[in-house]
Order: structure tokens, then C-alpha cells, then sequence
């Protein structure tokens, strides 16, 4: 059920970059010390909400980063890319305030990616998702995505990511 908030999804912008890196800690921060260290919560933020990588990510042709807006506030964010070769897109980043979470908006922003995968061409859209995030995993599992594989994968730093790959035909 949605909030009756004005709610709008539009592309994140340069003038957004700021914001979406510290919404990203904050929900990170919140979410994951349950499944993951400090150690790693930080490493992974740094890694992937690093200002310039942002930057870069917004400058590239085949990746696209929106951001959920109520009340003219960014509460929510998700990124997706082509996967080369595979006639898939990869939602790589799916977030939503703890606040505003089970009022739809992720729905929302699956939806989003879900049309930008048809519209250019895919018939997929996959995920990672981390294995003990149960709450997650239930969210992806109610919007159609299905466990098609398990992955370890070595990320630098003595960190791993520890994940099920979901995919959601389109």
C-alpha cells in the first residue's frame, strides 16, 4: 500500500551525487550489521558510493542510476547496467529508507529497471543479494525473481560477497 506522498522516480543527476552517497551510508549502516562486519559495511561504501565512482558510473552509456523522491525528498535509489552478451540487465543497487520502507516504493523501483530491461531489449533482469539477507530475498522472491545460482565472490580487501543470484524474466 502506498503513501498518498507525492512519490516520483526520476534519473539521479551530478547534483544529486552528494545526497545518494550519504542516503546509501545511512541505509547501510541501518541494514547491514546484522549480515556483515563494520569492517566490510565500510570497505563495500567506499568502494561503491565513492563520489567519483558515482560520477563515473553517471557518465556511461549503458548503466542508469534513479532516485525515489516523496515530498521532493531522495528516500530511495537503485542502479542498473547491461550485462554484455547476456540479453540480461543487472539491478545492481535497490535502497529504500528504513522509514519508508512496505509503502510499495521498491516495487516502484523494480518496475522501473523492469521497463528500462524491455526497452532495451533484455529478457531478464538479475541480481545479487547477499545470503542472510532474509528480508530482501522475501522482497525480490514476492516480486517474481527466483534463485538461479550461488556465488562467492572475492572483493578485495580480505572481504567476500556471499550471494544468491536472483533472476526475474521480463
Amino acid at each position: 500500500m502506498r503513501s498518498e506522498a507525492p512519490v516520483r522516480i526520476t534519473a539521479l543527476t551530478v547534483a544529486d551525487i552528494d545526497a545518494v552517497c550519504a542516503l546509501a551510508a545511512e541505509i547501510w549502516r541501518a541494514h547491514y550489521p546484522a549480515i556483515i562486519s563494520a569492517a566490510q559495511i565500510e570497505y563495500m561504501l567506499a568502494q561503491r558510493y565513492n563520489p567519483a565512482v558515482v560520477r563515473e558510473e553517471l557518465a556511461r552509456g549503458d548503466l542508469w542510476w534513479d532516485k525515489l523522491l516523496v515530498n521532493g525528498r531522495m528516500v530511495g535509489f537503485a542502479s542498473y547496467f547491461l550485462l554484455r552478451d547476456t540479453g540480461a540487465m543487472k539491478l545492481d543497487k535497490l535502497y529504500v529508507h528504513p522509514s519508508h520502507e512496505r509503502h510499495g516504493y521498491g516495487r516502484m523501483l523494480v518496475d522501473r529497471a523492469v521497463t528500462m530491461a524491455r526497452a532495451c531489449g533484455c529478457d531478464a533482469l538479475v541480481l545479487a543479494v547477499n545470503k542472510h539477507n532474509a528480508a530482501a530475498i522475501a522482497a525480490y522472491a514476492k516480486h517474481g525473481f527466483a534463485v538461479v545460482e550461488s556465488v562467492v565472490k572475492d572483493i578485495g580487501g580480505g572481504f567476500v560477497m556471499d550471494d544468491y543470484v536472483m533472476r526475474l524474466d521480463v
